[in-house]
């Protein structure tokens, strides 16, 4: 997920709920522009929004945020490229349970025909 050696640089993340923009950037080293860039750029982004449109992030937006930045500061990814990286973990998840499901009614098939063609 997160490579330790640029974990090293970054602050730990405090026992808070929630974590204003400003927060956020100090704690991953991205400027508050850039996250707003991201939060268009990444679905998996997605502050919490309060009075007067602010953002609040909990604790497993950070970490997505240090994911990426990870992937484009230090590993050179592309923003699409991350985009994938980051939606593939996901989608493989999916394809593997869509496959599976594939499977089991190709199965269930096989034992029905069979069944017809015994008779």
């Amino acid at each position: 997920m997160l490579e330790p050696a640029s974990n090293d640089d970054l602050p730990v993340i405090p026992g808070k709920r929630y974590f204003t923009i400003g927060e956020v950037s100090e704690l991953c080293g991205v400027k508050p522009h850039v996250l707003r860039y991201w939060e268009q750029e990444f679905p998996q982004l997605k502050p919490i929004k309060r009075r007067g449109n602010r953002r609040y992030y909990q604790r497993q937006d950070v970490l997505v945020i240090r994911q990426i930045r990870s992937l484009l500061y230090d590993e050179g990814f592309t923003i699409g490229g991350a985009r994938q990286k980051l939606g593939g973990e996901a989608a493989r998840e999916d394809v593997d349970a869509e496959s599976a499901d594939h499977q089991a009614a190709a199965g269930r098939a096989r034992k029905r025909s069979s069944k017809i063609l015994r008779r």
